[in-house]
Formats: structure tokens, sequence, C-alpha cells
């Protein structure tokens, strides 16, 4: 496959996940579109990296780091949506307009 190939790829990976980030109210399924969206930059990282550059280990680590980022997110995440589920008893994020202490 030829670089705009993996780019269109990446970039339907990117849309949807921001589509999901902006368009749901469920926090698991902005939750989903935020893991899209780093999918498709790691992609990114990997076509870029195959078309361009002479080291592969270069795209390689920094899709480890992209990966590693988003497994930290997604811990923080699920803690925050544990936390709001068990004081809301939901996780919609039409009720989240207020900060409390």
């Amino acid at each position: 496959m030829m670089l705009t190939g993996w780019l269109l790829f990446s970039l339907a990976l990117f849309s949807i996940g921001l589509y999901a980030v902006l368009a749901r109210r469920n926090l698991i399924a902005i939750l989903i579109g935020i893991e899209l969206m780093l999918n498709g930059a790691s992609v990114n990282f990997l076509a870029f990296n195959a078309y361009l550059s002479k080291d592969p280990a270069v795209g390689q680590i920094a899709v480890l780091f992209v990966i590693g980022l988003a497994a930290a997110e997604a811990a923080i995440a699920l803690s925050i949506i544990l936390a709001v589920y068990r004081s809301r008893n939901a996780i919609d994020v039409a009720g989240l307009d207020e900060l409390k202490g």
C-alpha cells in the first residue's frame, strides 16, 4: 500500500475518533474516541517512518510512547468515570457542568 493509503486510513481513524468525542455524551464512548484518535496518530508515525526514514526503530519507539500514553490515559479516565458513576449513578456528560470540592 502506498503512503497516501495509510494516511487516508489514519485520517479515517482520527475522524471517527473526533466525531465520537464531539458527538457523544457517554464518557465511555468519549474515551473510545480518544483511543481511536491516538491510534490514528500511531498509524501516521508508522507510515511516515516506513516511507521517509532509514531507521525503522524511530517510528516504532514513537508508537510505543503513544501506546504508553494511551494506557495511562485509559487508567486515569476509567478511575474518573468510576468516581463519577459512584457519585451520580450515571456516566452522562450533561450533568457534569459543575465542580465539587
